[in-house]
């Protein structure tokens, strides 16, 4: 497993000390504590689960289930942020807002699940073979 780069830890250090201070703000109201928490729980989860997606084998059988589960993270996170934001709006925006995220869960869906992209798989089998060019 690779080390991780000065600015992956900087970024994941400043992730940690805006946490800490949200939930420091918070004035101990749990329902925020736990929206910071969860928050952070899940975009550390999204991170490892990218990261050990991209090092699997394109063929390899635990890249759909590591897909359901950043699929699953990502969609987590959006029902988090827009049940905080729309909470603010008024009733016109907040069907803004719940349309907004609802397709981009479902068009994340569409992209993970159902789309696929043959010329793409195509060009990379080329590439894993060696018989393109050179650049």
């Amino acid at each position: 497993m690779a080390e991780l780069s000065w600015l992956t830890a900087l970024g994941f250090a400043f992730l940690t000390f805006n946490s800490g201070m949200a939930i420091y703000r918070s004035n101990g109201d749990a329902g925020s504590i736990l929206f910071v928490a969860v928050s952070y729980l899940d975009l550390l989860a999204l991170f490892d689960c990218l990261r050990h997606y991209e090092r699997l084998d394109r063929h390899s059988p635990r890249r759909e289930k590591i897909k359901a589960a950043v699929w699953s993270l990502t969609t987590l996170l959006t029902v988090m942020f827009s049940y905080k934001v729309a909470e603010l709006m008024p009733l016109a925006v907040k069907l803004v807002v719940w349309a907004m995220a609802a397709a981009t869960t479902c068009g994340g869906f569409y992209a993970f699940f159902i789309h696929d992209d043959k010329e793409y798989q195509q060009q990379q089998d080329v590439a894993e073979r060696g018989e393109g060019a050179n650049y």
